[in-house]
């Protein structure tokens, strides 16, 4: 594979001419292999929507224009805010309906209608928690009638261009979905657009598989080790968003300037272990659960350490602008198309009629714009990592569960799913007052708790204890009022009014306004627990280990204008340890958000201003925080091997930085991985360790003498690459940092093995991983390592959600695209994030980047991971990903005077 920084690696990489031809080739041997159809190139296009002249809306009040600039971004005006919606659920469904489709049969817990037995076990736990039927509960008690207005005219927009389009002419999915099911599609409701909060708010959920993780390492690490392996949040060195600040213990208001509030902390520690015995003993129960988990789609990317983002913003004071300059740019996981959709809604005259004027990125199947800006303000979005899931243990029988003291009654509900080509599957869902029992959905968890080790006090074991989740998106709430009202918002108040109700999933929101105003507001609904922290499962018998409520919304931690001039949200702590919440004990670490700290403070020392280019050249900062620590240590080394010694010699003057051509860079996390892989991946239990990688090790539990060799079992890994132990970001520098400077710690030393002895200390296990990373690399990237670069080791593949991964190799070829061999890398600000157990695929991106101007807000700039269409070989299916890899960022017209001008295509959609 050779090297490439600036798109696709050649041997995929096509012209249109010649993408058509192998289309069409393998389109006849399609035909020849009894597929039973011949699909043509009329076939692919059939679906490509129609963006000029002019087509009937049923519905409107007055035409509503669509204008497309060369990218194919389409721009909304209309006279109504029901005209504008409408026409969005429309454009959103001739670019993007398959996807729309996907998203709302996952959140309902459908896709076995669609794609048959496969996804049985997936679709059972989907309708255990219940999403579709929250939404539903949200729409009928929660929203304001406005937003049902909105959602409804949004759902007749889609259904209007549903009406027209069956089959290959809404996608070429649904021609190949005809070869294996006579599947159609329903049509769009206003609760479908509201369960696409709950699919957003699960990718981020926060701590779940960290509290699972902690819990299977008890049966390899004792809670002194596992307590070593996340560490505290380094307050010290990587500051938080809000400097300062404290609650009034007596109004219970939040004060960014006054001084801190002594109280629980949030530092991440040990927290709460009662619970830690019963949890110790459900081994199988929680990886069992663990692999459910990974069924479930994620939809933004494997949670856990890469779930994140970038934002900040800078003042005025410090600008070449005179005026705010906000970026964002959230980290999701590479997938073709991209999740975010970008457009803009114009009333063409904003007053009681027609109230919006913004821009930015949306999502399909949901009208508004999530991240982005009006005429008056910007925000941009992170995720806060609240711990706003618990999972409890409950002590059941067939006819309930015990809860203080008592037997209590099971809530149940009956589900059906339906299946593509196959009987209907009947399910029962028991949920107890915590609620629903996750564990039901796997056979083998029902029975298996016999020998589990309990706490003091806990109840007979009996059959084992089962397994319920509490997560604040299972409780009705007003999330997608939050949307609109963040659209509409005109200044700080109006802006935190909005954020008051953004109550799932938990965002940091940053804010800035063309009147020179900056600000943050941490939103959302955060438990405040009784017993416990939400770090491991806590007993649900005992009532001292309730939800006692929410955090008050005026105690949540905000800033405006603070004095420093800028404010850095990169999934760090929000707040320092004597904030008196818990908002969870498992923060990213700071690794990004520091580097984004000191870039803005090395600019504007000594009177430097920054400007819009520094803000795209920031967000493509690729420094390696790890790099800079450990390489010191690896080049003392004294390297007998010259053929080891001469990649070592690699890392001598290197500059820490990531570019793809970069052999520095691809040495150095070859030796980071093998380093992690020696010291922490090969003692971890099968559950968290890389599937089908095995080793020879002590059964479970055997803590004998370590020359006790005829003891070593044969144990194969479980954990999917994306998502296995450890993966190697920000939290694992700090494990490692802490150790460091300690050459005999014990997480240095590894035990002998037959033919293999054991590593003593630091230095001899940093000379292995120097050894085993020059032998990996020669396999990988052959012998000379002149030709290194970490673009090859480190590729994006986009890769169809649905079909093309899990469909026949050739709608695979007709779907995918790539790779591209990136720089950046895990914990960098060009979050270009792989698992270090895994191996060296990107498995998360920067899915979009934007800097807003806010002194000229046609002066901003924006950039999509692929492109606006979900059709593939349309001309904008990925027309972005190659500037996208590059860093460069598209202009982005607002005022009506430079869209036109930007425009390519004009559809008048007329009543």
């Amino acid at each position: 594979m050779p090297a490439n920084k600036t798109g696709p690696a050649p041997k995929k990489k096509k012209g249109r001419r010649g993408r058509l031809v192998a289309l069409t080739v393998v389109l006849l041997l399609v035909a020849g292999i009894g597929f039973g159809a011949y699909w043509g190139v009329s076939t692919v296009r059939a679906s490509f929507p129609e963006t000029t002249g002019s087509l009937k809306l049923p519905g409107l009040t007055d035409p509503v224009d669509v204008v497309r600039d060369g990218n194919g971004i389409p721009q909304i005006y209309a006279d109504t805010d029901e005209d504008l919606f409408r026409a969005q659920g429309y454009v959103q469904a001739q670019d993007r309906f398959w996807e729309m489709d996907v998203r709302r049969h996952m959140t309902a817990g459908r896709l076995s209608e669609m794609f048959g037995k496969s996804q049985i076990r997936t679709d059972e736990f989907l309708r255990t928690l219940g999403w579709h039927e929250v939404a539903q509960k949200e729409y009928d008690t929660k929203l304001a009638p406005a937003t049902k207005k909105y959602l409804q005219a949004y759902s007749a927009g889609v259904n209007a261009y549903l009406k027209d389009h069956q089959d290959s002419a809404l996608s070429l999915e649904y021609a190949a979905l005809g070869f294996t099911n006579d599947y159609k599609p329903e049509s769009w409701t206003p609760v479908d657009s509201v369960a696409w909060l709950k699919a957003m708010a699960w990718d981020l959920r926060g701590n779940m598989k960290d509290e699972i993780d902690r819990a299977l390492m008890s049966s390899r690490f004792t809670p002194q080790q596992i307590a070593q392996l996340y560490p505290q949040y380094p307050y010290q060195r990587n500051r938080p968003i809000v400097d300062g600040g404290g609650v009034d213990p007596a109004t219970k208001e939040f004060d960014p300037k006054g001084g801190t509030t002594t109280g629980t902390g949030t530092g991440t520690g040990t927290g709460d272990r009662t619970a830690r015995g019963a949890a110790g003993g459900l081994q199988k129960q929680l990886s069992s659960l663990s692999t459910t988990l990974e069924r479930v789609p994620a939809l933004l990317g494997p949670n856990g350490n890469g779930i994140g983002s970038n934002s900040w913003v800078v003042s005025g004071e410090h600008t070449t602008t005179g005026k705010p300059l906000l970026a964002n740019d959230p980290h999701l996981a590479p997938q073709m198309p991209s999740l975010w959709y970008q457009m803009g809604l114009h009333c063409r005259t904003t007053g009681p009629k027609c109230s919006y004027d913004v821009a930015g990125f949306t999502f399909s199947g949901m009208p508004g714009v999530v991240i982005g800006h009006n005429q008056n303000i910007s925000w941009g979005m992170t995720n806060l990592g609240a711990d706003v899931t618990d999972l409890y243990l409950e002590k059941i029988n067939a006819d309930g569960y015990l809860y203080d003291g008592k037997q209590r009654p099971f809530a149940t509900r009956q589900e059906t799913i339906k299946v593509a080509g196959g009987e209907s599957r009947k399910i029962t869902v028991r949920s107890t007052n915590n609620g629903p029992i996750v564990s039901d959905r796997d056979g083998e968890l029902t029975n298996v708790g016999k020998d589990a080790p309990v706490v003091n006090g806990s109840p007979d074991r009996g059959d084992g204890y089962a397994v319920s989740l509490r997560w604040t998106a299972l409780t009705p709430g007003k999330s997608m009022d939050a949307v609109f009202a963040l659209n509409r918002a005109k200044d700080w108040t109006d802006f935190r009014k909005a954020a008051a109700d953004f109550e799932v999933p938990s965002q940091n929101l940053v804010y800035a306004d063309t009147k020179g105003n900056i600000g943050y507001q941490a939103p959302g609904a955060i438990p405040v627990r009784g017993k416990g922290d939400g770090t491991s499962p806590a007993p649900g018998w005992d009532p001292a280990y309730q939800w006692k409520g929410f955090i008050p919304q005026s105690a949540l931690p905000y800033e405006y204008n603070p004095k420093r001039g800028f404010i850095v949200t990169a999934n760090q702590a929000v707040v320092d340890e004597k904030y008196p919440y818990v908002i969870t004990r498992d923060w990213g670490y700071g690794a990004r958000s520091q580097r984004i700290n000191d870039l803005i403070e090395s600019k504007i020392k000594d009177g430097g201003k920054v400007s819009t280019d520094d803000m795209q050249t920031f967000q493509k900062d690729n420094s390696s925080e790890i790099a800079r620590l450990l390489t010191p240590y690896l080049t003392k080394i004294d390297i007998k091997d010259k053929y080891v010694r001469d990649a070592q010699q690699l890392l001598s003057g290197w500059d820490f930085t990531q570019e793809p051509d970069s052999a520095a860079a691809a040495y150095f996390n070859a030796v980071w991985r093998n380093t992690l892989k020696l010291a922490f991946g090969n003692k971890m239990p099968k559950e968290l360790r890389v599937q089908g990688q095995c080793l020879y090790v002590r059964p479970a539990g055997d803590t004998g003498p370590a020359d006790t060799q005829n003891k070593l079992v044969r144990e194969c890994g479980e954990r999917d690459g994306d998502t296995a132990q450890p993966d190697g970001g920000d939290r694992w520098y700090e494990v490692v940092r802490t150790i460091l400077d300690d050459p005999k710690n014990a997480w240095w030393q590894t035990e002998d093995r037959p033919g293999h002895p054991g590593l003593k200390n630091r230095d001899e296990l940093l000379a292995q991983a120097m050894k085993d990373a020059r032998y990996e690399l020669t396999s990988k990237l052959g012998k000379n390592i002149d030709n290194w670069t970490w673009g090859r080791l480190h590729q994006m593949d986009l890769t169809h959600q649905t079909l093309g991964k899990d469909g026949p190799g050739f709608l695979q070829d007709l779907l995918n695209r790539g790779p591209w061999n990136l720089g950046g890398g895990e914990a960098a600000v060009d979050a270009t994030g792989w698992n270090a157990s895994g191996g060296y695929k990107v498995t998360w991106v920067p899915s979009m980047r934007m800097v807003v101007n806010l002194a000229d807000l046609d002066k901003s700039r924006w950039i999509n991971l692929t492109g606006a269409s979900g059709h593939a070989y349309h001309a904008h299916y990925y027309d972005q990903t190659d500037k996208w890899a590059k860093g460069e960022l598209l202009p982005w017209a607002f005022s009506e005077e430079a869209v036109k001008k930007a425009g390519k295509d004009t559809l008048t959609l007329s009543p």
